[in-house]
């Protein structure tokens, strides 16, 4: 058998009995994708892991805690065998070869009727590499294979331009906080079969030069207190291209719903009878903080945390914000877009009980190379960022979770 490699094949295994012996970390590694293919799963094993035990207090998955007997793989169409028991393993496969039962070894790949694959999905296509025998195989070279394939259909750098599936439409991502690598993997790919991409100032900038030369940008750039492309110019753009049937794609900064403005697009797509896709992001809210060290929550510090604007100042009558509640908060407070009225927000906060001295922190450019943080107090707040020139894009946190990790480089 060794001389001749293996029949790839794909099993559909919905409504059929798999039986898998072992309730170790083989198994829950294996059972995940067994209950995914909708297989009928039946583990055999005295003892599990406390994820696989979640499986089956779930119901996902039938346990019966004894270990193997003779007839268990009755009725199986296939399984895997992962006990630690040597004799019991071999028993169990001589039991799947006399009722012809497709058997996995875990202990031993030339005794198996059957191999696992390194497998990977994406976008409904399913991804198996096998090696061409069981000799000499190498899980982590497969693996490696597999990776590579899936993230080149995942990024669009695998299939050629002309054979690409654009959908008409528009997908509005979130680019996330400013890293290209912190762009979700289906955002990546849907950038990478754009036909035309409107992208804002604060999206990960460095995703723009990997696009084909034929893609068509749109800077829609709001750069603050500067020249601004309108929001309903921004929906105009993203109709007018759509009809055109072309794909688009609308790349914003963090997730398109948190001060993003991304479901006035959603609205305006849809009365235009335009297919949006949505595709969330990672929250500058959460990212910047933790790419500067600093826990929104933290176990006996924070129990919680809030997310507010600060483009109007609390005096502002458009504001929307209960700054005297947020005061009374013991929890940490997350400032977007309030690195000019950080000043008047301190005296708010002060006014309304908040402490002069809770610590204060400003991350410029998150997530970037030009990553700076900037250390304070509610009390001197205000002069740092005079004094240290912070500047927007800034994300400012407030409470004790800023003291947490290790302190700023100076």
């Amino acid at each position: 058998m060794a001389e001749h490699p293996a029949y790839p094949v794909g099993l559909r295994l919905t409504g059929r009995r798999v039986v898998v012996l072992g309730g170790g970390q083989v198994a829950q590694r294996r059972l995940p994708a067994l209950v995914a293919a909708g297989a009928d799963v039946v583990l055999v094993s005295p003892e599990t892991t406390p994820s696989v035990q979640a499986m089956a207090d779930a119901g996902e998955i039938t346990w019966i805690r004894r270990r193997y007997q003779d007839g268990d793989l009755a009725d199986a169409w296939y399984a895997l065998i992962a006990t630690d028991d040597a004799e019991a393993n071999t028993r169990a496969s001589a039991e799947a070869e006399r009722r012809r039962v497709w058997c996995v070894r875990a202990d031993d790949a030339d005794a198996a009727t059957a191999w696992t694959p390194a497998t990977g999905h994406s976008e409904g296509v399913t991804v198996a590499v096998l090696t061409t025998s069981a000799r000499g195989r190498d899980p982590r070279h497969t693996a490696a294979i597999r990776d590579a394939v899936v993230e080149g259909l995942r990024d669009g750098t695998l299939v050629a331009p002309h054979h690409r599936t654009r959908t008409p439409g528009v997908a509005l991502v979130g680019g996330g906080p400013g890293d290209p690598d912190l762009i979700t993997v289906r955002g990546r790919r849907l950038l990478a079969q754009a036909d035309v991409v409107v992208a804002d100032r604060l999206g990960p900038r460095d995703l723009l030069a990997e696009l084909p030369p034929h893609v068509e940008v749109i800077d829609a750039a709001k750069i603050p207190y500067g020249r601004a492309m309108a929001q309903e110019a921004i929906n105009n753009a993203l109709i007018e291209y759509a009809r055109q049937g072309k794909s688009v794609v609308r790349l914003k900064g963090g997730d398109p719903f948190v001060f993003g403005r991304g479901m006035e697009e959603v609205q305006a797509l849809a009365e235009a009878g335009i297919p949006c896709t949505v595709v969330p992001g990672i929250s500058s809210s959460v990212s910047v903080p933790g790419a500067a060290g600093i826990p929104v929550t933290h176990r006996g510090v924070a129990h919680e945390f809030t997310v507010v604007s600060g483009h109007v100042a609390p005096d502002d009558e458009r504001s929307l914000v209960d700054w005297p509640s947020l005061a009374r908060l013991t929890g940490t407070l997350v400032i977007l877009m309030g690195v000019d009225k950080i000043g008047r927000i301190a005296e708010t906060l002060i006014a309304h009980g908040k402490s002069p001295d809770t610590p204060v922190a400003l991350v410029q450019e998150g997530t970037t190379a030009a990553q700076r943080r900037v250390d304070a107090t509610l009390a001197t707040v205000a002069e740092a960022v005079r004094t240290q020139d912070v500047r927007p894009p800034a994300v400012i946190v407030v409470g004790e979770v800023v003291t947490v990790g290790p302190p700023a480089a100076p």
